[in-house]
This record gives C-alpha cells, structure tokens and sequence, in this order.
C-alpha cells in the first residue's frame, strides 16, 4: 500500500459520505482509508458499513467511545493501525478532487512534510454539493461554486486552479507559512512516531499546529502545497469550542515553542524520552 489516508469525523455522517465520494473517484489508486472517529453514534457506522460495498479501495474504522473532544487520541490509534510509510491526513468535513492523492505522492520529500488548505463553502452551497457534482468534479469548478454561493476572491479561489503552472507559481509567492494544517497535510509515518504522534492532552484549538512544531523542531521543512492539492471545506457548527481548552492548548504550544521538544510524553506511547522530552 502507498499511501494511508486518515480522516477524521465526529457525528456529521452526511458530510463524510460526500468526502467518500470524493475519495472513490481519486486517480491514484494505491491508498487504504481510514476514518479516525471520535466516538460518532450509529449512522456513522452505517453509513461506513454501506460505503463499504460500493468502493473499490481499503476502507477502516477506527472509533472509541465519545468522551467529549479526543481528537489527537483518535488520530495516534489511526496511525499505529496505518500501514503505508506515507501517510496522508484530512478530515471528514474535506472533500478531496480528483488529483488531491497524487498531489501529495509527487509532492512528498524526505525530511519534509507537505502542507496544503482548503476552500470554505457557506452552508447552502455544502447542502447542495450532491454525488453526481463530486464524481463529475463540477463541485470543484471555480464558476460553478461562484454561481451557487461562493464568495468571489481572486486569491483564495485561485486554489482551484487546474493549470500545474499556476499553482506552482502560487504555492512559491504566497506569503501564508506552510505549517500543518490537519486538513490537508502529509508526511512519512516515521518521523511521526520519532515524535511520538499527537500530544492527547490537547482539545480543540491549534492541536495539529503543535504536532507540526514538534516536526519543525525534528527539523523537518514545511513544503506549500495550497494551490496544488485541492478540497472542499463543508462548513459545520462547532459547538465544543471552550475558552478554557484554547488556553491549555496555547500553554502547551507557548512551551514547544520556547523548549523545542520533538517527543511528547502524551502521544503515542504515553512515557519520556530523553532530557527534557529531546531526543
């Protein structure tokens, strides 16, 4: 298997069925799947169970039981079960286009990791995103999106175009810093166990920024892949927003910053390494 692509979800079984259709019409080919699910109820499964028998590729569940907001734990259970060396992360609220796979295969460097984005619909327009506009790639026409809600943006919108030229071009002049972005990132699945994968203490807010921190402070470079590998953002409440977990979670990034660690003790495997968390 090339790839391991992870995606994450939490009770929105309606957008990650469109995010698996995006996925089924991808042109390349060698990936298994898995959703890192952060304890959805039953249509979740359902729905997996059903996508199931009507794709061609690898498709795994991986869930624990809903505890409130454990993203990065869900996330390391994804990655210890992956089982390419590249992995490829994104999230059921992402729908990819057609090249967003092979994007990321050409794209890919040792001692790097591939940072992408994504183009945010308005609610109406992610309602009427249908199958038919996914398989046929009309959700991820410029015109089209602008014709049925998309806000005109001569900048944000040139991250849909098809012309390789043009999106490499962008990718080298834009000034936003190619950090992880859990949305759209990907990176070789050692250098995520040599920093031991997420840091569990962390809820929502800047979660993936840490975790791509910590692979700056490994060295690792941050390679812009925004015009280039293309998704769909569907838009969604976010209703485990708290104040207090975005202050946890900017402590413990102010730290990374400050110490550079690359291990996180609360990752993967739940113990030190070294002086200080350095390897």
């Amino acid at each position: 298997m090339e790839l391991s692509v992870i995606i994450t979800t939490y009770n929105s079984h309606d957008w990650l069925e469109k995010v698996l259709w995006g996925y089924s019409c991808q042109s390349f080919k060698d990936f298994e799947l898995i959703i890192a699910d952060d304890g959805s109820s039953a249509p979740t499964s359902d729905l997996i169970k059903k996508i199931k028998r009507q794709i061609d590729f690898s498709l795994h569940h991986v869930w624990h039981e809903d505890k409130g907001f454990r993203k990065c734990e869900i996330l390391n259970k994804a990655i210890v079960t992956a089982q390419a060396d590249y992995l490829v992360f994104s999230d059921g609220d992402c729908i990819p286009r057609k090249d967003f796979l092979q994007v990321h295969v050409e794209k890919r460097q040792r001692g790097a990791f591939l940072s992408g984005g994504a183009i945010r619909l308005p609610m109406a327009l992610s309602k009427k995103i249908s199958e038919e506009d996914i398989i046929n790639q009309k959700a991820f026409n410029k015109e089209w999106l602008v014709r049925h809600g998309l806000k005109q943006s001569f900048v944000k919108n040139l991250k849909l175009t098809k012309n390789k030229s043009t999106g490499e071009m962008m990718n080298k002049i834009t000034p936003t810093k190619a950090t992880w972005n859990g949305g759209n990132a990907s990176v070789w699945k050692r250098d995520i166990i040599e920093v031991n994968g997420f840091d569990e203490r962390m809820r929502y807010g800047a979660e993936d920024r840490e975790f791509g921190e910590r692979l700056m402070n490994k060295g690792l470079k941050g390679i812009q892949i925004r015009y280039s590998a293309v998704c769909i953002h569907l838009d969604h409440s976010r209703g485990y927003v708290n104040q207090a977990d975005l202050q946890r979670n900017a402590d413990i990034r102010r730290k990374t910053k400050k110490e550079q660690p690359t291990w996180t003790p609360y990752g993967i495997e739940k113990k030190p390494k070294g002086v200080n968390g350095k390897q």
